[in-house]
């Protein structure tokens, strides 16, 4: 008896302890919630951890597609696919456009969906109207939605129509200045629903009190949102961050449907558009996979870079 108390004090299984204790503890605590969660591990495994696995062999070889049973060398070439890639003009020309997206795409969401949110949460009229109306684009099919935003900013489109003499020219979606940021707030349009809807479950987590005893102490209505609400939702501000950024340094179906395929002359083009090409179209899996390892690499900077700045403030 002394031995195993022993061994459950130091947090190791002593050899006189129990078989049922030690199968305990590999499963964890509830073994039912585990045998629940291993499908789940599985499909991670299966459809990212492989494939990531695989794309970063890929690129660091001279990879080619053959047909099924052919066996071909396939040698290795170090660093040097990331160096074809970062000497590539098109290639940093992406992550430029990526950037231009981020810059205008994240601060506008984050920012919207908290005061919407904010707006809902302090019960204006019809808030049950406006949450199903903000949800519904996010809920919507990207290919009619697409096909909306191309009839609205055409040249001869809505748009351009009330704007008059003001509209630009040439028109938004195939003007180099303006095709990535008339992209951007179609997709701050398109997902602001889900951050707001974020925010408000956040929001409800905020005391009361809190705004009470501010109100108390003389804080206005701005006062009380800076000083309550924005620290008390830091941790979904946190969440929603990563995922804008996640999203926007993933974006795909936006530009290759609304500008014809990253145009006008690529000034829309994405790092995920050039995979694609690169990869499926050019047949060259090995650049396309060192885009996507150098993309993986930026995102996950990007995120703790997020992450850790919302946390110091």
């Amino acid at each position: 008896m002394t031995a195993v108390t022993t061994g459950a004090r130091t947090g190791r299984t002593h050899p006189s302890a129990p078989a049922g204790r030690t199968r305990r503890r590999w499963w964890g605590g509830q073994p039912i919630g585990t045998l629940f969660a291993a499908p789940y591990l599985v499909f991670v495994l299966a459809i990212f951890a492989y494939p990531l696995g695989f794309a970063a062999y890929i690129s660091v070889h001279d990879y080619f597609f053959t047909a099924p049973g052919v066996e071909v060398d396939k040698p290795f070439v170090g660093l040097d696919n990331f160096v074809t890639v970062l000497t590539d003009p098109q290639v940093l020309a992406s992550f430029r456009n990526t950037a231009v997206f981020l810059v205008i795409n994240v601060p506008l969401t984050v920012v919207l969906a908290l005061v919407l949110a904010s707006a809902l949460n302090a019960g204006v009229r019809w808030a049950s109207v406006y949450r199903v109306a903000y949800y519904v684009p996010y809920l919507t099919a990207s290919v009619s939605l697409v096909g909306v935003w191309m009839l609205l900013f055409s040249s001869g489109g809505l748009v351009n129509a009330v704007l008059g003499p003001l509209a630009p020219d040439p028109s938004w979606l195939i003007n180099k200045g303006l095709a990535m940021p008339t992209i951007a707030l179609y997709v701050t349009w398109k997902q602001l629903g889900f951050y707001v809807l974020l925010y408000l479950a956040a929001l409800q987590n905020v005391p009361r009190e809190l705004y009470e005893s501010a109100e108390t102490d003389g804080a206005n209505g701005f006062q009380r949102f800076l000083n309550v609400t924005v620290p008390g939702v830091r941790s979904a501000t946190t969440l929603a961050l990563i995922l804008a950024i996640i999203t926007g340094t993933n974006l795909f179906t936006e530009p290759y449907l609304l500008t014809n395929g990253g145009g006008p002359d690529g000034a829309s083009t994405t790092p995920v558009l050039l995979i694609y090409q690169r990869g499926i179209q050019q047949q060259n899996p090995d650049t396309a996979a060192a885009i996507g390892m150098l993309l993986v690499i930026v995102v996950g900077l990007l995120s703790l870079a997020a992450n850790r700045l919302n946390r110091e403030k």
